[in-house]
């Protein structure tokens, strides 16, 4: 099986942050995580930046550079509702970061019998480097 590693790596390296990764944890379980809000459902619309921003103790500008890495990774989804931007979980996408992640180290490497190759790290050249 083939892996894009550039989209991959690129949503590791979103989630090497250990805020974002909270906020991703949080994002996951919003009516675990936060209260119920005037405008936007929780699991439809997702979060509020003002919810976020004051859970995690940042100020919004920082909260809002830490949404905008998790989006262009195609982590998060934002919309706009009023004068507010909800945030949620791309479920889709990080499903497919998880299985590239579980294709890429399987729990037994011996049982699928091939190694994972990687679209775009040298390992898709067949020149075997």
């Amino acid at each position: 099986m083939v892996i894009d590693a550039e989209s991959t790596i690129l949503a590791l390296r979103a989630l090497s942050n250990p805020r974002r990764l909270t906020i991703m944890q949080w994002l996951t379980d919003p009516v675990q995580h936060f209260p119920p809000q005037r405008d936007g459902d929780l699991v439809e619309d997702g979060v509020c930046v003002g919810f976020i921003t004051k859970k995690i103790e940042l100020s919004q500008p920082a909260v809002t550079a830490h949404m905008q890495v998790l989006a262009d990774a195609g982590l998060v989804t934002s919309k706009r509702i009023k004068n507010w931007v909800f945030y949620k979980v791309d479920r889709i996408r990080l499903a497919a970061v998880m299985a590239d992640l579980n294709v890429a180290f399987p729990d037994d490497a011996s049982a699928t019998g091939k190694q994972a190759r990687f679209v775009g790290d040298g390992s898709d050249t067949g020149r075997g480097e």
